[in-house]
């Protein structure tokens, strides 16, 4: 994935990361780019060109790869990743107590 936004120091960066774990509301995404919680950055997927715009919501620590940075989408993308979500069953038993 590509991303784009502004790092800790405000300027501007781009750089390909790595995913870790995806969702269809977001993902978590290691950077090389410090960033800021609450930060918006633009992720490209390189293989359809599609991007989305994201809200850094969770900052782990930084290791030897990177800092593992938790994203959510402004708007759900279920399709984004170019994966299928199986989305959990809703039940309509209202019996439990």
């Amino acid at each position: 994935m590509q991303v784009q936004a502004r790092g800790h120091n405000r300027k501007k960066f781009r750089e390909t990361c790595e995913t870790v774990v995806v969702n269809g509301h977001g993902g978590l995404l290691i950077l090389k780019h410090e960033i800021d919680n609450g930060e918006m950055l633009v992720l490209t997927n390189p293989e359809t060109l599609e991007e989305q715009e994201c809200r850094v919501v969770f900052l782990g620590e930084l290791g030897e790869r990177g800092q593992r940075v938790g994203v959510e989408f402004l708007t759900p993308a279920p399709r984004f990743w170019g994966l299928e979500f199986n989305e959990p069953p809703v039940s309509g038993d209202s019996t439990a107590q």
